[in-house]
This record gives structure tokens, sequence and C-alpha cells, in this order.
């Protein structure tokens, strides 16, 4: 047992020096360098530190030390409660952080500039006046400088620990204030909400601030609390500051070229001043040759020569010759870094209307609209009141066919800028849906900078701004060439005469701007001119609603209008009535659409009154029996009218009814309820028949009632006038099969067929038995075998 026990023991103890053995001779052979974890010790991630600490020129000791010597502050109570609200509400969108903080680094370089044109020294550290933007990819750290006012300690504690000002607009309203150059110097650079945006992407911001009246300090925050130290590299800077992002993980996009380039151009292309990305770019060079690769390719080009005649190697000798004057290059990628300049477009409409040529507005709406036709009109203007602003308004073109499918949607079509700072496009009552089709922008130096687009939109200022606007665009339309407005016309009537529905405020100006087709040549006339032909006592503005010109133009309504002399307007579109209805009146004469009743072409003259007593008087047993009897079921009454001429008799729609064009754009409509109360019951109103008291066929149809007033032909006569006025007038017939009724009897007498003769029966045609077809099918598979037989026999001779 013993010996057993010894074994086992023995057994153990050499596997484990074997083992040991092994390990021993792994880590031996392993190398260290070779391994990516393995090579993770203590020092080299001081290593790293202290590499990415390098971007302030700073050890690690000295970081360290600095730490220590900071003083550490704590934000004010309402600042670690707000940042919150500031980082989750106020700003949606992360990639404004890059805007709040260009905006402000202008800001910062507008002050000193400001305070430079009073005090020269204030530039003694240096003239430059620029933003430089710097990205770090390695070390994850997004840098902006500027060469603005700085700030000093004091300044840095005041307004980098308080969230709740807004440095510029203290600053411009104490600069009002100020009466001397020492106190305009006493307004230092400020920050205001838009700082704190920094927060969306960076878990921490630093600050290295240079002021001429102080020293360089670095401002450094985790969001939760911050501290204030001297540089002790002293004044890097000069003057400014440069504020360091380190990026939270999520956010390194905003390291790549491409995406601050694109950043910087949505939003701050028009800012004053130059704004510099630090990039790379990779161009092909030329650069001379070495020796060694020179004697390489003089080896090649001998290899590659072959016995010549005399006559060649003559030539050749002398090409040689030639080529060997040239230096020697070759071509090759070489990749630069540099400043690159990115906000080249220049903020056109702060510039005066006659310093700007055409050719330069037109790049810039292509360059806004990416609209390669170049615009129609422009209007450039500053309004000045109670909010001042510059915009510079075009009118496209052309319009997409597909507009009216997304009318009512949020479109970009104004850019609002605030101190050439792009804020949003995205604006749902900048102009009204009518107006969707004007591009431009927007610039006001009295909104508020540091707000999202959503607290912007509620702002009092804003809709003074649009209603300005509007004034603005509807003046520029006002003013375009007679010669250009049919072709802005065709492209945009529908939307003028959806402002004239929508826009109550401004339906007058709109009313001058539309036009139509006139009965007097054919061609479209404003309002105004159409006032300015009318006949002495006309009162009415007359128009015509239909599907078309030509429908319009052969109505009963406007035969006795155009026999008299009336001018006439013809509305073909299917929104020109509902337009038209929405207008009172314009200049004072009032509309009157030629399809309903309340207007009279005679007037009110003693002949007028006795002439129409005079035929109600004489037609009164025909009128009488119209509405009593005949027609009872559907008209309303029969009445004698003054606008027909050529046509025995018309249906007239009551003053608040609905035309037979209106009917039919109703109808049409597929969004609409099945069982509309309010709409049946238009549809199915009565109407008045006017009847023409010079029509031969209504002389013959009195002269019957008279001599019988049960006489069936008079009363099937009276129904055949009403259905031909129901067509006449545009209306669609109830009763189509007895029409068509009608009209079959009326052609039988007329060819002298007799109404008792009836349709000749249809013959039917003899069914063939069912033992037939069985038969037929046998005898023709039958013939079909014989056929096979036949063939197969002809293959074999």
């Amino acid at each position: 047992m013993k010996w057993l026990v010894g074994g086992i023991v023995l057994l153990v103890f050499l596997a484990g020096a074997r083992a040991e053995d092994e390990l021993e001779v792994e880590t031996v052979e392993a190398d260290l360098g070779a391994s990516r974890e393995g090579s993770r010790t203590d020092s080299e991630v001081v290593d790293r530190e202290e590499e990415a600490i390098k971007l302030d020129g700073l050890s690690v000791a000295e970081m360290k030390q600095l730490r220590d010597k900071a003083e550490k502050h704590a934000f004010q109570a309402e600042v670690n409660r707000m940042m919150k609200l500031i980082i989750n509400s106020l700003y949606r969108n992360k990639e404004i952080f890059l805007r709040e903080l260009i905006s402000n680094a202008s800001d910062a370089i507008d002050k000193i500039r400001l305070l430079s044109l009073t005090d020269k020294s204030q530039l003694s550290a240096t003239d430059e006046l620029s933003i430089k933007i710097k990205a770090d990819k390695d070390n994850h750290i997004l840098s902006i400088t500027d060469t603005g006012i700085g700030m000093t300690k004091q300044d840095l504690i005041n307004n980098l620990g308080t969230i709740a000002k807004s440095g510029t607009a203290d600053f411009l309203n104490k600069l009002q204030d100020a009466s001397s150059s020492e106190q305009m110097s006493d307004l230092i650079g400020q920050f205001g909400v838009g700082f704190y945006s920094a927060f969306l992407v960076a878990d921490k911001v630093i600050v290295t601030t240079k002021h001429n009246d102080d020293i360089q300090y670095i401002w450094e925050s985790d969001s939760a609390s911050y501290s204030v130290v001297e540089d002790p590299r002293g004044d890097t800077l000069k003057r400014g500051t440069t504020i360091s992002l380190v990026l939270k993980e999520e956010a390194y996009d905003f390291l790549e070229q491409d995406t601050i380039r694109d950043l910087i151009k949505k939003y701050s292309q028009f800012i004053n001043f130059n704004i510099y990305l630090w990039g790379s770019k990779t161009e092909t060079v030329e650069e001379p040759i070495d020796d060694e690769e020179e004697e390489t390719a003089a080896d090649d080009t001998k290899e590659e020569d072959a016995p010549k005649d005399e006559d060649e190697d003559g030539v050749v000798e002398e090409e040689k010759e030639e080529e060997e004057k040239k230096p020697k290059t070759k071509k090759v990628d070489k990749t630069t870094w540099d400043w690159e300049l990115c906000n080249q477009s220049k903020p056109i409409w702060t510039r005066k209307p006659a310093e700007i040529e055409d050719a330069e507005y037109d790049e810039f709406y292509k360059s806004i609209t990416k609209d390669k036709t170049g615009p129609l009109t422009r209007i450039h203007f500053v309004a000045e009141g109670e909010v001042t602003f510059k915009s510079l308004l075009f009118v496209p073109g052309s319009q997409q066919s597909e507009e009216f499918n997304k009318y009512g949607q949020k479109k970009d079509s104004i850019k609002l800028y605030v101190r050439r700072v792009f804020i949003t496009d995205d604006f749902q009552d900048m102009m009204p849906n009518y107006l969707s089709f004007v591009r431009g922008v927007v610039d006001s130096d009295d909104l508020p900078l540091n707000v999202s687009r959503e607290t912007l939109q509620q702002h009092k200022l804003l809709k003074v701004i649009k209603k300005k606007l509007v004034r603005k665009t509807l003046d520029m339309i006002k003013k375009i060439d007679e010669d250009k407005y049919n072709e802005f016309w065709k492209e945009y009537s529908t939307n003028i005469k959806l402002g004239v529905i929508e826009d109550t405020a401004n339906r007058t100006r709109l009313a001058k701007l539309l036009r139509f087709v006139s009965s007097a040549d054919g061609k479209l006339t404003s309002l105004e001119d159409y006032v300015g032909r009318m006949k002495e006592k006309q009162e009415h503005i007359f128009y015509m609603a239909g599907g078309s010109k030509e429908e319009v133009e052969k109505s009963p309504f406007v035969e006795r209008l155009l026999k008299k002399g009336y001018e006439v307007l013809y509305l073909t579109e299917a929104v020109d009535e509902y337009a038209i209805s929405a207008l009172p009146e314009f200049d004072g004469k009032k509309f009157q659409n030629v399809a309903k009743e309340g207007f009279s072409i005679d007037g009110d003259t003693e002949a007028a009154k006795a002439r129409k007593a005079e035929l109600s008087e004489r037609f009164e047993p025909l009128l009488k029996w119209m509405g009593d009897e005949a027609l009872k079921d559907h008209i309303l009454r029969a009445e004698i009218s003054e606008r027909l001429t050529n046509s025995p008799c018309a249906l007239i729609t009551s003053k608040f009814g609905w035309t037979a064009n209106m009917q039919r754009i109703i109808q049409s409509q597929t969004h609409s309820k099945s069982q509309d109360m309010q709409r049946d019951y238009y549809l199915n109103q009565k109407k008045t028949l006017e009847v023409n008291p010079r029509h031969p066929l209504i002389k013959e149809l009195l002269r019957r009632i008279e001599d019988n007033p049960a006489d069936p032909t008079a009363k099937d006569m009276a129904l055949m006038l009403y259905n031909t006025a129901t067509l006449r007038s545009g209306y669609m017939l109830k009763d189509t099969v007895n029409f068509a009724e009608h009209i079959e009897s009326m052609m039988r007498e007329t060819l002298g067929v007799s109404a008792e003769e009836e349709i000749e029966e249809e013959e039917e045609l003899p069914e063939e038995a069912e033992g037939e077809d069985d038969e037929g099918e046998e005898e023709e598979e039958i013939d079909d075998g014989e056929g096979e037989e036949e063939g197969e026999t002809h293959d074999e001779l």
C-alpha cells in the first residue's frame, strides 16, 4: 500500500514539473512585442495618454500637476438642472454643436474687430481674424480655434459657469449704452447657451483662452463640474480661444473631413470670417528620378533596343541627346496637409442691390436651389420696423408637376439665417402654402440664435417676418413685365387662386394678380383691365365657368351678353370658380356668375320694365302650365329669360346654389362621404327654367297650351325641352333611359316608322344532336389515322 501511495505522489510531482517546464518554454519563446494584449503594460498606457495630451503640449506629469493646483468649481445650481434640458430637449439634432461653436467664435472675432475700430492696439497680438478647425482621429479630439476677443479668468468663471446668459445679446445691449472706448473694451467675449451644446457630442470639453488684458488660462469640464488653471505653456494663442472636444464614441463621425466640411457649408458658409479646415488632399506631382533608377531605366532601354539601320541609329542618337538634356522626372501620388478654406461663398444679401450684377444673383440662386435653369424674377430688400431683416427671394422658372401632391407639407423653400448663421429651412409657417414655390434666404439680427427651430417657430418676431415676406413676394410678382407674366401665370396660376381662397388678409393684393381668358379677344386679361373696359352703366363683372373655352363660348348663358357687347370672363380651370366665389368684389364691382339668377341685362329703365311686364303677361299661361303641371316634378318655376338669344330655354341655379361646373367638380372628388346630406341637398335642388319668348318652339308650345292645356304632344315636348335645357346648361340627366326613349319616338315619327311597329324577334339557332357530334369526332379520328398511315408509307418509299 505504501508503495502504491509513493508511486502516485511521484507521478503527480513529475507531471507538475513537466507542466512547469512547458510553461517556461512557452513564456521564453513568445514575443511580448508581437502580442497586442501582452504589450499593454502600464508604461505604454501612460505613453499613449501622454501622446493624447501632447495636443496641448503638456506631459502627463504637467497635466497632473495642473489638475492638482487648478481651482475646482461647481456649476450653479440651475446649471445642473438645465444641462439635461439643453442636451435632451433644446437641441434635438446633435450636429448643430458645430454651428453653435462656430457662431460663438464668429461673435468673438466680431467683438475684437469692433473694438479695434476705436483702438488699433486691440489687434497688436495678431491681426488675423479667422476660425480654424482641426480633427485628431487618433485621440478623438475636435478643436475649434478663433482669434477673437478671448476671455479672462473671471470671464471663464462668470460666463462658462453660468448657463442662462446670452453673451451676444448682453454685449450688443451694453455696446449701445457704452459712451467711451474704455467702456467698450470692458465688454468681454461671452458664450451663451449654445456653448453647452458641445456636451451633446463630447465627454469632456477643454477651453484654452487668451484675452488681451490677462494671461492664458485652461478651463476644463466633464459637464458635472469645471476647473480653471493658468496655462504653463504661456501665451501660445496670442489672442483668442481654442475649444477642444473629447468626443463620445458615437460621435466619432464628426472627426471625418467630409462630415465637418458639409456641416460648415450647411450652417456656416456665410459667416463673415474665413473658416479653415485642416485637411489632406492627394494630387499627382512630378518628382526627379534618383541615379539608381536612371541606371535601371537605361539598362531596360538597352535590352529593348534591337539592331537597326544606320539612318535609324542616327535619329535615335539625336533623340537620346535631347532626352538627356531634359531633367528626368516621374509621376507620383502625394498627400499634402494644409488649411482648406470652407466658406468661399459670401452672403450676397448683405450687399447693396446696386452693387450686384444679374449673373451673381443667378449663380447664388443656383447654389441654394440646385436649379440649373435660373430664376424667373427676384426681389432683394431690407425690412425695418418692429424687426429688421435682409432677404433675397426668387421665383423659379418652372414648377414641378407633382408639386400639388405635396401641397401643405413642409418644404425647405426659405432658409432662415440669424447673423448669417444658418438656423433651419424646415419652417411650416415661414411662407403660406400657396407661396411654397418661392425660394430664398432671410437673415435677421433680432432673432435669438441659441434656440432650436421648435422654439423659434413660436417666436412673435417670426410672424412679423412672415407678414412682410408675403407682401414683398406679392409686390415682386406684380412687378413682373407683361411679356414674362404669361410665363409666370402658366406655371403658378393655381397657386395665386389658392391664395385668394386661403389668405383673407392679402386677398385684394392677390386679386390684382389674377388673369382670365376674356371674350373680348380670347386672351388673358386682368380684372383691372376688365373694369377699365366695362360699359358705362355696367354694375357687374360677368364670368362663366366651364370645362373648356369652347364649352363656355357656346353656353346659352352668354348668348345675349355677347350679342349686346358685354365682356365675359371665361373660367376654365377647376379652382377658378372657388377663387372668384371667395372674392366679394373688385374695385367696387361685384362678380356675377351668368349661370345664376340675380342680374338684369336690360336694366331698370321704364321701357325695359314695360316690355318685361308685357312678355310675362303674354306667356303667363305657358309659364304656369310648365311650373304647375307639365314639369312640376322637375323645376322650381318657369320665367321669361333676358339672357337667351338662340336657345329655347336654359336651367338657372339660385344665387347660392351649385352651377353645372361646380356640381361636376364636387361629384368628381374621390375623398368625400358616401352619404353627405349637404352635398345631396345641392345636387337635388330644383332650378328655374328660363324660356326664350322669341324662339318659335316656345311660341308654338304657347299656342298649343292656349288651345288645349291637356294636349299630350305639348306635354311630351315640354319634357323634351327640359331635358335639352339640362344638357345645354351643363347638368347631368337624372333619367337618361327616358330621354333616349323620347329621342327614339321622335326618330320613328321623322322616318315614318309606326310607333306600334315592334322589334323583330331573334331567330334561334338549331341545336345539334349529341350522337351526331360523337360520330363526327370518330370520323375525324379515322381520317387522322389514315393520314398518318399514308405519311408513313410515303416515308418508306
